[in-house]
């Protein structure tokens, strides 16, 4: 583990996005509230959240970082194939906490699988990735 103890404790904030791609008749049971499995939108938030909390267990060698907020927003793109996950993590830390979005990114990306695959066994995952990071050293890169 890399060590950070002479690094200033500062305000990091990171974005990251994954995609779920699915068919249209998936996508119409999706919006109508008609899965299975239940509630997918409040499932997959509480994953990305709790991934994002618990991602030093997940990823060898990542710091624990005492987050401060964590967001979920879910986007249907416009052409009907695609929702897009987005986690927006924050702290205030000696480290960056983009590993902290990518992996609740992806959890909610894989709840959203795992609640959906009843209806079409075709999902994908794709372009899981950091859209913007703030703070720190290096300051702030937006994709």
């Amino acid at each position: 583990m890399v060590d950070v103890s002479d690094k200033d404790t500062t305000l990091r904030e990171a974005v990251a996005q994954a995609s779920l791609r699915m068919g249209a008749a998936t996508r119409a049971r999706l919006e109508a509230g008609d899965v299975p499995k239940g509630d997918v939108w409040a499932t997959a938030r509480i994953a990305a959240i709790q991934a994002a909390k618990r991602t030093s267990e997940w990823i060898p060698l990542c710091h624990h970082i005492a987050l401060t907020a964590v967001t979920v927003d879910f986007r249907l793109d416009g052409d009907g194939e695609r929702v897009h996950v987005v986690v927006r993590v924050r702290a205030r830390d000696r480290t960056g906490v983009e590993m902290e979005a990518m992996t609740g990114a992806s959890a909610a990306a894989l709840t959203l699988y795992d609640m959906l695959k009843a209806i079409e066994r075709g999902l994908v995952i794709e372009a899981v990735g950091l859209v913007e990071k703030h703070g720190g050293r290096t300051g702030s890169w937006v994709r």
